[in-house]
């Protein structure tokens, strides 16, 4: 099972590259899903409504199962997909990336289009930090009051985040931490007496 995935740190902005007359500006943002791929697409044609294209891909998802890529006008496969080629190359997901261009009276024709967007795709992902996020998971965990210590010093040896802690006669605690320890604190928790424990995401 994956516990991580590649994505960039920040967003990358203003990556200019010229070819015969013509700008290509790319962009690149991480995203988690369809609203903020929209936020910025929206943010990018606010910024730059005069241009002739924005292109785009992104990529969604652990795998990248999610995906798209968009010529905006350009010839059929000219623009997008050597876009989202190099979110594959970069094995990068969770990301959208938009090559704007500027026509410069030029055609470039389909190899020169994709000669082009693929470069300006390229330079704007080596400019980016690419990062390795690790997949955290949430569980919550029933217990009667003195076992409280008990529960604590688990979660610290596990280094989870505590997200929620109601403490009653019966505590219910809610901690995020890392995918990748889900089975062995599952394991250390089935050994414990009179706890219940269930992991929500």
């Amino acid at each position: 099972m994956k516990v991580d995935y590649k994505t960039i740190a920040a967003p990358v902005t203003d990556i200019l590259l010229k070819e015969k007359g013509s700008k290509f500006i790319g962009f690149a943002f991480p995203v988690d899903n369809e609203a903020d791929l929209k936020k910025e697409l929206d943010h990018i044609k606010t910024l730059h409504p005069k241009a002739t294209h924005h292109c785009y891909a992104f990529r969604l998802g652990l795998n990248g199962e999610n995906y798209r890529a968009n010529d905006d006008g350009e010839p059929s496969g000219s623009a997008g997909l050597p876009i989202y080629n190099q979110l594959l190359a970069h094995e990068v997901t969770n990301i959208l990336v938009v090559v704007v261009r500027y026509y410069g009276g030029t055609k470039l024709g389909v190899a020169g289009l994709v000669k082009t967007y693929k470069e300006s795709a390229k330079i704007t992902l080596e400019a980016a930090e690419i990062i390795t996020k690790e997949l955290e998971t949430t569980v919550q965990i029933n217990f009667s009051f003195e076992k409280q210590n008990q529960i604590f010093t688990l979660l610290n040896k596990f280094d989870a985040k505590i997200l929620d802690f109601r403490a009653e006669e019966n505590c219910t605690i809610e901690a995020s931490l890392k995918m990748a320890l889900k089975q062995n604190i599952s394991e250390q928790l089935s050994e414990m007496q009179n706890i219940s424990f269930q992991f929500l995401a």
